[in-house]
């Protein structure tokens, strides 16, 4: 039997299909298994290259934590029958008991007393990958349906949003009005398709300006906290001349991204600079904007270019997310990032751009942007050349 054959050939032909594999979403203890699989010997083939393995079974401990998680559906699903009975609380006891379970059975302790939400939320980043594909699914619906958003936020931030549940998840959020939650799905979720995104910039350039939306607060509290934390960092002298350095240049740029920038136009940093949004996909999205999105958009990115023409030794800080702890450094727009979403705009709304007076006064006012960051362009390549060829020269 050649190898093509032993690879295609079903592997129930000599053994009987079980009907618990679909119940079992996830292995807990792989490693332990695979030291108890034992090779069958072939009576027929005795040079086959491949033989069969035996002896695969799930560790009592699995199968135990995957029976929590089906009973856990179980319950929670009647309990959804009477969405008027229902409340938040009886959803923590419940929610917070299975949680404790799987700790037990794992550690043989209780991990929390209290299930209010707070120890709930602690309680998700420490077993919410023991949490099967079904429960995370279900538990996300009962937080949209209860409007619990810290435990809804613990589970995008811990990475515990299936992507077969994204989409209706953002158009929730979305209809919600938790643009913080929006915000937070843009950060933690790297598998955001095109369609969804749209939703999200469209979202983001038309949040209604009068209306109170208490999630924002989390936005300007983010990046506050984050820029006061780079200031007192660029004072410290226990860190070091090297670190207050990179603290200086931190404190520079959370400047530039928190002054001058309304907290609808703070979540807009977040889609800009976002490494899961390509030109195609940026692109897609802008194409689909409206003329009053467009103008929306038009002004927050001439915004970004007086900042950098007024202050141009800003330049992003990779290295301060991971020396300093500031994140919010990851998420702010680079001169690069601007600029290639303003040749976007141009391209995929030429004609509206040209024909429709509205736009004039604005691509006025950047075009005398444009040229100028052009200008000092021009003569920083002029200099790097120089500098270069003047470096070459002293090593021969």
């Amino acid at each position: 039997m050649t190898l093509l054959e032993l690879i295609t050939k079903p592997s129930t032909e000599n053994s009987p299909t079980t009907s618990d594999g679909g119940n079992y979403s996830i292995v807990l203890n792989s490693e332990a298994l695979l030291h108890q699989l034992k090779l069958e010997k072939d009576q027929n083939d005795d040079v086959s290259v491949l033989q069969r393995g035996t002896g695969w079974t799930l560790l009592s401990t699995d199968v135990e934590v995957i029976e929590l998680g089906q009973n856990f559906i179980k319950n929670l699903k009647k309990k959804m029958k009477n969405p008027n009975t229902f409340n938040k609380d009886e959803f923590f006891e419940l929610f917070g008991s299975y949680l404790n379970e799987i700790w037990e059975k794992l550690w043989g302790a209780v991990l929390a007393d209290g299930l209010d939400e707070g120890n709930i939320v602690k309680m998700i980043e420490k077993l919410g990958n023991y949490m099967g594909r079904d429960v995370k699914g279900l538990v996300m619906e009962v937080c949209v349906v209860l409007e619990t958003w810290e435990v809804l936020g613990s589970l995008i931030v811990n990475g515990l949003v299936e992507h077969s549940g994204l989409s209706s998840l953002i158009n929730n959020l979305i209809e919600k009005k938790q643009s913080w939650l929006v915000v937070l799905c843009v950060k933690h979720v790297i598998d955001i398709q095109t369609y969804d995104m749209m939703c999200v910039l469209k979202y983001f350039l038309s949040i209604p300006r009068d209306e109170d939306d208490g999630s924002l607060v989390n936005v300007r509290k983010e990046w506050e906290s984050q820029a006061m934390s780079a200031i007192e960092k660029a004072m410290d002298l226990s860190l070091g001349p090297i670190r207050m350095e990179i603290a200086r240049d931190a404190s520079l740029l959370l400047m530039l991204a928190h002054d001058g920038f309304s907290v609808y136009e703070m979540c807009l940093h977040y889609l800009l600079a976002s490494r899961n949004v390509d030109e195609v996909i940026l692109g897609a999205c802008i194409s689909k904007l409206s003329g009053s999105e467009i103008m929306i958009l038009i002004r927050y990115l001439k915004k970004w270019l007086n900042k950098y023409e007024r202050f141009p030794q800003v330049c992003p800080c990779p290295k301060a997310p991971f020396e300093l702890g500031l994140k919010a450094c990851e998420w702010v727009p680079s001169l690069e990032d601007v600029v290639k979403c303003l040749g976007l705009v141009v391209d995929e709304h030429f004609s509206s751009l040209v024909l429709h007076q509205e736009f004039h006064e604005e691509l006025k006012s950047l075009n005398e942007v444009v040229n100028s960051l052009t200008g000092e362009a021009k003569v920083c390549g002029i200099l790097s050349n120089l500098t270069e060829t003047l470096k070459s020269r002293h090593r021969g």
